[in-house]
């Protein structure tokens, strides 16, 4: 085994590469528009542009809400969206309308009901200046207990008579559905739902050749049978698919191969 002087740089030169193809970070360079993610995200904007009030979008762990959620964001317009981003909502009761202030770039000071009419007030300038605000809670089955979920419910009651003034994005995985099913005031209020499965072995196979196109490369670096090979492996999930590819161009690079078979992702898929 040929093993490079330095590995991160040879990784990315030895394969020709700009950048590293499969980081799990939600890079927006890196989104694929896969027919599954296409279907999720035309969905969310729908609500969005059409200010629907709320939409919710579900998936497994790793199937690539947060990286979808971030292109999709990045997609609208400064001047027509102001856009609050609640990555970490797991917070006390307290501290959880503050932080939306927060995000909303306003001040966290006061009592409920001063943050309450402040975030009002802002609201409502935005529409006066045309603008529509978006709050986005990802990870929105960690949200410590229903009855914040309550909280969320009632932001949706900032509205005139003829639209909302704010839209929800709530994302999150499976479990985010049952917990919105015991509260019928908001279940009743996500105007659009959509669920994230997982890559079937074509999609997968996609995916790897669009993950490495964002990074600057054009040929195949997977054979049609590695790929399937690691479909099977992965369960088609885009975090764990990420995992083990960039595992397999690491060694690959160390061994100096010229493509990432069968046989390499086989030895590599249970040591990743």
């Amino acid at each position: 085994m040929v093993i490079a002087e330095s590995v991160g740089v040879a990784y990315e030169r030895y394969w020709g590469l700009e950048a590293p193809p499969f980081e799990n970070v939600p890079d927006p360079r890196f989104y694929v528009p896969s027919v599954k993610h296409e279907a999720a995200r035309q969905r969310i904007l729908h609500g969005v542009q059409a200010r629907k009030g709320a939409v919710m979008l579900t998936g497994e762990i790793g199937s690539g809400k947060t990286l979808l959620s971030r292109s999709l964001i990045l997609d609208l317009p400064k001047a027509k969206y102001d856009v609050a981003l609640l990555a970490n909502p797991s917070l006390p009761e307290p501290q959880f309308l503050g932080e939306i202030l927060y995000q909303f770039g306003l001040p966290v000071d006061g009592s409920k009901a001063v943050q309450m009419r402040r975030l009002n007030e802002h609201l409502l300038s935005n529409a006066r200046q045309g603008v529509d605000a978006v709050l986005v809670i990802d990870e929105a089955q960690t949200i410590l207990e229903d009855r914040i979920f309550d909280e969320v419910r009632l932001l949706m009651n900032y509205q005139m008579s003829d639209r909302f003034l704010l839209t929800l994005v709530l994302l999150g995985q499976p479990e985010l559905r049952e917990r919105i099913a015991r509260i019928p005031q908001l279940m009743q209020r996500i105007a659009v739902r959509y669920h994230l499965d997982r890559f079937d072995v074509e999609e997968t196979q996609a995916y790897i050749q669009g993950r490495l196109a964002a990074a600057g490369c054009s040929r195949k670096l997977f054979t049609v049978l590695a790929a399937e090979a690691i479909h099977r492996h992965t369960g088609g999930v885009c975090r764990v698919i990420n995992a083990l590819c960039d595992f397999c161009l690491f060694i690959g690079a160390q061994e100096r191969v010229e493509r990432i078979d069968r046989t390499l992702v086989l030895r590599l898929a249970d040591l990743s």
